[in-house]
């Protein structure tokens, strides 16, 4: 049986995944859902492939779906375990070399106010004791680059999940020399206000040589149609089992 190894992505934990993990669960999928050290600013990206690479320890037929940041952990984890297929689910595809810092002048990406929103909301979920809530924090506001199609109450609790996430992984180069030679799949989602389709759609074109697939629905599209990215996620694994 494939297990669906879930890699969160800057600031985000095992809660973020915690819906999709419930459908793929009722459907009697293997699941495990992977918390990375973002809060430790010792760790790098070395640090966090780690700890994917210990919470699969005694599994097979791996399928790593990493979301938005985790695209520059799992390949990582890609080069130490056999995995099957790797999903980049609305991620960032590193060069080898490239510092996720350096990321998102490399790739152009278009609108460095939403890059600056997705901060702003990060740091206030992730301080409670924030003295004032930047409108990027508001779940559905207009600034929102995440929880835009979520019903309210969950994108609420979305909004105070946040993590801190240290800036240490962001600095070091990317180290793998080549993009690791594992079938790999990119989900889009039309939807997103950080990674915008057509961006994404050149991004991926550019440095996977790939169509990449696409279904409707924001930056977390485990939270607003987890039953949809499971029948996706059912289907590559098919696959590649094939």
């Amino acid at each position: 049986m494939t297990t669906f190894v879930l890699i969160p992505g800057a600031a985000c934990d095992s809660w973020h995944w915690h819906l999709l993990e419930e459908e793929l669960r009722s459907r009697g999928r293997d699941v495990v859902s992977v918390d990375l050290p973002c809060e430790d600013d010792a760790a790098g990206l070395d640090d966090y492939a780690d700890a994917v690479v210990q919470a699969v320890a005694g599994r097979g037929r791996l399928m790593l779906v990493a979301h938005s940041f985790a695209g520059f952990t799992a390949p990582l984890v890609c080069a130490r375990v056999p995995v099957d297929v790797l999903v980049l689910l609305a991620a960032m595809v590193p060069l080898p070399g490239e510092a996720p810092a350096e990321w998102w002048r490399a790739t152009r990406h278009p609108d460095s106010r939403v890059r600056r929103a997705g901060r702003e909301a990060q740091r206030a979920g992730a301080d409670p004791a924030a003295e004032s809530t930047p409108e990027s924090a508001v779940p559905g506001s207009a600034a929102d680059p995440f929880f835009q199609d979520l019903p309210p109450r969950l994108a609420a609790e979305a909004a105070v999940r946040w993590r801190r996430q240290s800036g240490t992984p962001s600095l070091r180069p990317w180290p793998m020399e080549s993009w690791p030679a594992v079938a790999t799949r990119f989900l889009l989602c039309r939807q997103d206000r950080l990674f915008p389709a057509p961006f994404l759609r050149e991004v991926v074109a550019e440095r996977l040589g790939v169509a990449p697939d696409e279904m409707e629905g924001g930056h977390f599209p485990m939270l607003s149609r987890p039953g949809e990215l499971a029948d996706r996620l059912e289907r590559y694994s098919r696959s590649a089992a094939k």
